[in-house]
């Protein structure tokens, strides 16, 4: 059985500004729309839309993609009044993932400021992926939305948070730190007229470093 969402403190606390010099946003928002999902006494369409509100705080593959993903694993039915149930499973399942990226930033928030303290400013070269490319929008943005990855949301968000980053120089990963895929590459073009370059196994974006 899911853990049920505590009730909101008096004062919610939107984010924090660490001393790493990142925002890591707390549960506070998210929780509450989490806690509205689970609320029985609320009718289906409100409790859905409440399940979408949580993606806009935290959506590691993009909201669509995100969405998709839970409506399958979470085997959302249309009308969802037919099983209010499932979006309680989806909104765990975001929660769960959602959870280990926080923990997982404020541990490496904690281990620049220490570094720092020690005189040391740049980011150490066996740090994880969120040394160079940050935030959970980058964990494993899928442009097209009916193709991503069909593992449980927080294997992979655990996968990617423990990925190395690639070797200094390289602009891109040498397999799809998803799926480990070296199936190179495949295009789609989006309703804009923009081509994205997908992992041909999983869809998501290749990680790209910035310059």
């Amino acid at each position: 059985m899911a853990d049920r969402p505590t009730p909101a403190p008096a004062a919610e606390v939107r984010c924090r500004t660490l001393a790493a010099g990142h925002n890591v946003p707390w549960m506070s928002s998210f929780s509450t729309h989490r806690r509205r999902v689970h609320d029985e006494g609320l009718p289906a369409g409100v409790r859905h839309t409440n399940l979408r509100s949580c993606l806009v705080h935290f959506s590691p593959y993009g909201f669509r993609a995100t969405y998709h993903h839970l409506c399958l694993s979470a085997r959302i039915p249309t009308p969802v009044d037919r099983d209010p149930a499932s979006l309680v499973r989806a909104v765990e399942k975001l929660h769960h993932a959602r959870r280990l990226w926080v923990e997982s930033e404020r541990a490496f928030a904690a281990r620049r400021e220490a570094s720092k303290a020690r005189g040391f400013r740049q980011v150490a070269a066996d740090e994880s992926w969120r040394a160079w490319q940050r935030g959970w929008q980058n964990i494993a943005y899928c442009p097209d939305p009916r193709f991503h990855p069909t593992e449980p949301l927080a294997v992979v968000v655990e996968r990617v948070l423990r990925s190395p980053a690639p070797p200094a120089g390289t602009r891109a990963t040498p397999a799809c730190r998803v799926c480990g895929g070296g199936d190179g590459t495949r295009p789609w073009h989006d309703a804009r007229g923009r081509i994205h370059q997908l992992c041909a196994r999983c869809g998501v974006v290749p990680a790209v470093r910035r310059t």
